[in-house]
């Protein structure tokens, strides 16, 4: 039993199809089939049901799965020791980050930390929030962007900014006429708003006491903010949109974007890891690139705003 096969056996489980785990992990598939089929041969058990579309783990399959899957964390905390012990940038980083944050985050600093260390493999996976905690947990990924909410105190935080969020409202909505949206104003208005479990979405619903988010969800299930954004431009309703989308925007669009009336709820963008975590030399280079890629005023929390 090797290191090797258990990478293989924890990207199928993962992915449930074998021609899928051998991409992820950069081999042929007949290369990880033989190894899997070998590592069952060597237990005398069978750990995936292949007459099943996705393929499925047996019962003992989920059970060493599990296994090999600490096995190959704690196998590579020790490469990680010796790696941050040297300062060493080289080898993967994978960071998870919000689907609402990745389009208008990554663009600003993404290429250009991989220009500054070409050495660094920084792999980006979108997940949700609650994705982000179980992968984090699990030593899936090494860090993660995301917002910062209550019951994180298993997981350590550094700060990287705080964004506003502004509405997006349509030129046919009565809306448009105004110069700010205060939050009693959006209780009678149709809301293209995201579905549970985005923390934008549940963040603005408890801020505003919004009465429309079911009936949103009731239309459009599975939206994206860009998505949402397309609708309001051709139709009516209103939306809302992180303030580095802003930056993205051509004029036109601009003049649907409308700002909350103080206070302005805003949310705090952090980089968590777990407790355990170990390149930190990685980890200082990544925040710092992160707070250099966004406008100076978003790094502190003004008095016109209040965190939500």
């Amino acid at each position: 039993m090797t290191l090797q096969q258990m990478e293989y056996i924890v990207a199928v489980y993962r992915l449930r199809h074998f021609a899928k785990a051998a991409e992820y992990c950069n081999v042929t598939q007949p290369t990880l089939s033989s190894m899997v089929q070998k590592l069952e041969d060597e237990l005398g058990v069978k750990l995936f049901d292949r007459s099943t579309q996705p393929i499925t783990p047996t019962e003992t399959g989920k059970a060493v799965v599990e296994q090999a899957w600490k096995v190959l964390v704690r196998a590579r905390k020790i490469k990680e020791i010796v790696a941050e012990r040297k300062h060493s940038t080289t080898g993967t980083f994978r960071l998870g980050i919000l689907p609402t944050i990745a389009p208008y985050l990554l663009p600003r600093f993404l290429q250009s930390l991989n220009n500054a260390h070409p050495e660094m493999d920084m792999h980006v996976l979108e997940m949700k929030t609650d994705e982000i905690k179980r992968a984090l947990v699990r030593g899936e990924i090494d860090a993660a962007v995301l917002v910062s909410l209550e019951n994180m105190e298993h997981f350590v935080q550094t700060p990287l900014f705080y964004e506003q969020f502004l509405a997006y409202v349509s030129r046919n909505d009565r809306l448009f006429e105004r110069q700010t949206i205060r939050t009693a104003d959006l209780n009678d208005e149709f809301l293209w708003l995201l579905d549970e479990g985005h923390c934008f979405r549940d963040q603005l619903v408890k801020f505003c006491n919004l009465k429309s988010a079911r009936d949103s969800k009731a239309m459009y299930s599975l939206g994206s903010i860009e998505t949402f954004m397309r609708m309001v431009e051709n139709g009516n309703g209103v939306t809302f949109i992180p303030e580095l989308a802003l930056h993205q925007l051509n004029d036109s669009q601009r003049q649907l974007v409308r700002p909350f009336a103080i206070p302005i709820p805003t949310r705090e963008v952090v980089l968590i890891t777990t407790k355990t975590f170990i390149r930190h030399t990685i980890l200082d280079i990544l925040a710092d690139a992160i707070k250099a890629s966004v406008p100076k005023e978003m790094l502190v929390l003004n008095n016109t705003e209040q965190r939500v």
